[in-house]
């Protein structure tokens, strides 16, 4: 995952945020994928409005040492489909 290009959530995807974190669901791909972090959902959901994904990690408060961590789990998003990149 390239956290200096622009990405959103996929149009046909559906985000219902949970205690633990939240439940992500592909209405196309009809794949269910869990996040089980709610800084995570806090990054995912400020995607579609932030120029890049770096900023919307820094933007949610992660922290330069999370941030692999963070862009390993966006590309499992990503490779899923339930990210798509965007035109900056």
């Amino acid at each position: 995952m390239d956290l200096d290009r622009a990405w959103a959530v996929h149009p046909q995807v559906s985000i219902r945020p949970e205690p633990f974190g939240a439940l992500v669901y592909h209405f196309g791909t009809r794949k269910l994928s869990f996040l089980k972090d709610r800084a995570l959902l806090d990054v995912v959901q400020r995607l579609d409005e932030a120029p890049t994904a770096r900023v919307a990690c820094a933007d949610a408060g992660v922290g330069e040492a999370d941030l692999p961590r963070f862009a390993a789990a966006l590309g499992a998003l990503e490779r899923s489909s339930m990210l798509v990149e965007r035109a900056a």
